[in-house]
């Protein structure tokens, strides 16, 4: 073949039918990793922790983007194969289903014995009247009627049932117009990654997310510009059963504005009930602790006291691993590693274990060091400790709340405090939400028109015989196997022969 013949063969073989369920389905398969493993869309912390568990198959993942799937190269290639598939496949569809609505139905065939469903009786009304009488019967359908004054015959064709082709036609623009919505979403908004501890609020700036995804056309300036506090936040846990330490509720408490300007009001966080504010959302992905701890030096003077959130290791348990850098203690660097354990028990190989997610009885253990924690070096995550230029210190006791660790050589003094909640949360601004719904919605309904609407064909055709009377033949065509339809269509020839019928009738037979 010339350039010109491969060309136009790789554009019918792109945009058949056949290619367009191919690229779905590798769609949906591609997809799968995206529910498997995290993503650092959804939660960066979480990515993190898997490199931790798997450092050698981690970073074979991400060559592979398996940690950004919906962002990949490769899945942006079965996206636009797909869209432009289906472009190709369904426009064509509709016009020739437009063309087919608008056309005649087709000529009465020659001989309706050989269809699925047929039937003949005599009567003694004239053939104009037995197609009036069908007209009646039919009226819902679209009709050609077709008579020969030579040899006295009269037929009439219907249809009906465009329906469900329409149906079929619109659930694949819906498809499209979702892939349309889909892809302007990813253009025109944005998403963000955040963690807030009770007690503590959010500005709706770049700077306040831990991570931040920008769509293509995304100005910084042109967030919405809301703010929040966290001021309570309550979980609740299945405490027997075989179920016991599962969550059973989250819930915060929050007062937010939807601008600098605009009166504070309340909203209460949950799980599916999320913060809706000038088109962005905020959802609430998940729970941990933030110990606080206090710093001070040898002096007596406090040089650090916050909560520091520590990253949830096992989500059974709640076992939570932090850091803590401390840049100035008295002219010093201090950094420590620890390990947060809500609800302290002793394992089966003797070690400390948290056995519940609630803090029954909280407890800390950390790793001090002394030295420089490389601040100056480059940007560098607050969840890790580069302990490279440190001293190790040396390991703390188990530290309940109000516990304090003097730290060796004279460094100071460490307290732990206590602790509070903190939630992950995400803001996603996608202007697409409500075309998007409109579109599945839109498929949803055409998908039912495809299942429930059963097209089909009816035939009458009336001829004068040499007696007088009238023979008409009655034949049926459903487009799709059904019982029912058979049924339909012996109902509408005994409902014709009974509406004609001005004495006896006579059947001459039935083909079912």
């Amino acid at each position: 073949m010339s350039a010109l013949g491969w060309a136009r063969w790789t554009w019918r073989t792109l945009t058949s039918m056949r290619t367009a369920l191919i690229l779905l389905f590798l769609l949906a398969v591609g997809a799968i990793p995206g529910s498997m493993l995290p993503q650092r869309g959804v939660s960066t912390e979480q990515v993190s922790n898997y490199f931790s568990d798997n450092p050698d198959l981690a970073p074979w993942l991400d060559r592979l983007y398996l940690f950004d799937v919906y962002s990949s190269p490769w899945y942006a290639a079965i996206y636009l194969l797909l869209f432009v598939s289906l472009t190709g496949c369904v426009l064509p569809r509709a016009l020739a289903h437009y063309r087919a609505m608008r056309a005649r139905p087709p000529r009465t065939p020659r001989n309706l014995g050989r269809m699925p469903y047929s039937a003949e009786f005599t009567t003694d009304a004239p053939p104009d009247r037995v197609l009036a009488g069908a007209r009646a019967l039919l009226r819902r359908h679209r009709t050609r009627t077709e008579t020969d004054a030579d040899t006295g015959t009269a037929a009439l064709s219907a249809e009906t049932g465009y329906l469900r082709e329409t149906g079929n036609v619109l659930f694949h623009l819906a498809l499209l117009g979702l892939l349309v919505a889909l892809a302007t979403g990813s253009f025109l908004g944005y998403r963000g990654n955040m963690l807030v501890v009770e007690g503590d609020g959010f500005a709706n700036t770049v700077t306040s997310y831990d991570s931040y995804f920008p769509g293509t056309a995304v100005d910084q300036d042109d967030l919405q510009p809301f703010s929040f506090t966290l001021e309570d936040f309550q979980a609740s846990f299945v405490e027997d059963g075989r179920m016991s330490g599962q969550a059973a509720s989250y819930s915060a408490d929050l007062a937010y504005r939807a601008s600098p300007e605009a009166p504070e009001r309340d909203h209460t966080l949950e799980v599916n009930h999320p913060l809706s504010v000038d088109g962005a959302q905020v959802y609430l992905l998940g729970h941990g602790y933030a110990p606080r701890f206090r710093v001070d030096t040898p002096d007596g003077d406090t040089v650090f006291d916050q909560p520091v959130p520590f990253i949830t290791r096992e989500e059974g348990n709640f076992t939570s691993d932090g850091v803590i850098k401390v840049p100035d203690a008295g002219g010093r660097q201090l950094g420590f590693s620890g390990v947060f354990l809500p609800s302290a028990a002793e394992g089966p190989e003797g070690g400390l274990v948290s056995d519940f997610p609630a803090p029954r009885d909280p407890v800390v253990t950390l790793t001090g060091y002394r030295g420089d924690l490389g601040l100056d070096t480059g940007s560098q995550s607050v969840y890790q400790l580069h302990t490279d230029d440190m001293t190790e210190l040396g390991d703390s006791p188990e530290l309940r709340p109000g516990d304090s660790w003097e730290l060796p050589d004279g460094a100071g003094t460490l307290t732990f405090t206590g602790y509070s909640d903190y939630i992950s949360m995400q803001v996603n601004s996608d202007p697409s939400r409500v075309p998007a719904l409109l579109a599945a919605s839109t498929a949803v309904l055409g998908l039912l028109a495809t299942l429930f609407v059963r097209p089909r064909r009816v035939w009458v055709r009336a001829r004068r015989r040499g007696d007088g009377r009238t023979a008409v033949e009655v034949a049926g065509l459903g487009k799709t196997e059904n019982a029912v339809l058979t049924a339909d269509f012996h109902s509408f020839a005994t409902s014709l022969r009974d509406r004609l019928r001005d004495g006896p009738a006579v059947d001459t037979g039935t083909k079912e």
